[in-house]
């Protein structure tokens, strides 16, 4: 009896554990999106471009004057090229602006 309650223990910390290596790639939820840790880089093409991490859903809105525009949640906010910002609960740098493109790192806090 002892053993068979081992192997049930054994087995839901194991079924646990990979739910815990799962949980990273939960942040990521779009094909333009590649996270690792608690970082994320996105490339958002066209106006509209959405994406999700983070549990944060961002949208391109545009360029203008060589500063991209981009909504995260209810607040927007615009960068330049190698500039940072925070966007509620992110920190964004947008490290590659053009006239209908940007691409940007994230972060929690």
């Amino acid at each position: 009896m002892d053993d068979r309650l081992h192997r049930a223990a054994r087995g839901a910390v194991g079924a646990a554990a990979g739910v815990l290596l799962l949980l990273p790639l939960a942040a990521c939820s779009s094909d333009n999106v590649d996270c690792s840790g608690g970082t994320c880089t996105v490339t958002l093409e066209g106006d509209g471009a959405k994406a999700s991490i983070l549990g944060n859903d961002l949208a391109f809105v545009g360029t203008e004057n060589g500063k991209a525009t981009v909504s995260v949640g209810d607040a927007s906010v615009s960068c330049a090229e190698g500039e940072s910002v925070s966007a509620g609960p992110l920190s964004i740098t947008c490290t590659k602006v053009t006239d209908n493109s940007l691409e940007l790192t994230a972060k929690a806090g």
